[in-house]
């Protein structure tokens, strides 16, 4: 019996010995390494030329009509309003920087002028949707809009602003 024993527990130990812990099998896990990269471009910088002025010329009002003052600066009107001779309109001017041949769209806003509690809105149109900066990171556009003249305004000189965004694309 004791060799039944010995002969079980050795039976017992080789069954053991040939168990094996389970392994990966070569293959199936794999590692490499990625790489992560990041570039700062130079910031969109709108700038306002200084001494532009979207002008839209002095005028006569009559029973109402437009201003139209082209993006390159040519004045008409539109029904009674008469441009005053010697008078002239101005497209507005603004600049930019950024980072170089980069896309950016232009957006411009309209607004009213004002003298007393006298008003006359306008609306804007730039030059271009959308530019591009050159290779030194610069571009610049006009701005032309359409002023509504009303009746009975006060005479005397308007005054008002609109905004000008730029953003990149």
């Amino acid at each position: 019996m004791f060799n039944t024993r010995i002969l079980a527990t050795a039976a017992i130990v080789a069954a053991v010995a040939n168990m094996s812990v389970a392994h990966a099998a070569s293959g199936n896990t794999s590692t490499a390494t990625g790489s992560a990269s990041a570039t700062i471009i130079a910031p969109i910088v709108l700038t306002h030329t200084s001494g532009s002025s979207l002008n839209f010329g002095k005028f006569t009002t009559g029973t109402g009509g437009t201003i139209v003052v082209t993006s390159g600066g040519t004045a008409t009107a539109t029904g009674d309003v008469g441009i005053a001779p010697g008078s002239s309109g101005a497209a507005d001017a603004f600049s930019l920087t950024g980072d170089t041949s980069r896309n950016f769209g232009i957006s411009t806003t309209g607004g009213s002028i004002t003298n007393g509690s006298s008003s006359m809105a306008f609306t804007t149109t730039p030059s271009a949707a959308s530019g591009t900066t050159s290779s030194t990171g610069t571009a610049s556009f006009t701005v032309g809009g359409t002023l509504t003249v009303g009746t009975g305004l006060v005479t005397g000189a308007y005054t008002g602003t609109y905004t000008a965004t730029v953003t990149y694309q």
